[in-house]
């Protein structure tokens, strides 16, 4: 699977939540989920770099970041779709000029 394949699942999924959802996210409520979720992905990552060590309740596994990350790019996609932004593009965009900017300087 490519990644617009990947991004066209995921709208699919995202069209049937939406169907079933109480209430309609709109872009405002898919940039909350985000920073929701970047703020347990943040958790996971200070939980399983040993950052809680006093807290045994506060554990992280590799299959944990995992999830959170997928949830992130579920977010992520949302907020695109919204604005119809080709993510891939975007991201290629954003590389090339990181990539000029550090030729520029010898890097």
């Amino acid at each position: 699977m490519d990644f617009h394949e990947a991004v066209r699942l995921t709208e699919n999924i995202i069209e049937r939540f939406e169907k079933v959802e109480g209430k309609e996210w709109g872009v405002e409520g898919a940039v909350m989920e985000l920073a929701k979720q970047v703020g347990e992905l943040s958790k996971l990552v200070m939980a399983y770099e040993g950052y809680y060590i006093d807290d045994p309740r506060r554990t992280g596994t590799k299959e944990g970041i995992a999830d959170e990350l997928a949830d992130i790019l579920y977010a992520v996609i949302r907020v695109a779709r919204h604005y119809h932004i080709d993510l891939l593009q975007a991201h290629l965009d954003a590389r090339a000029a990181e990539d000029r900017s550090l030729r520029a300087v010898g890097a």
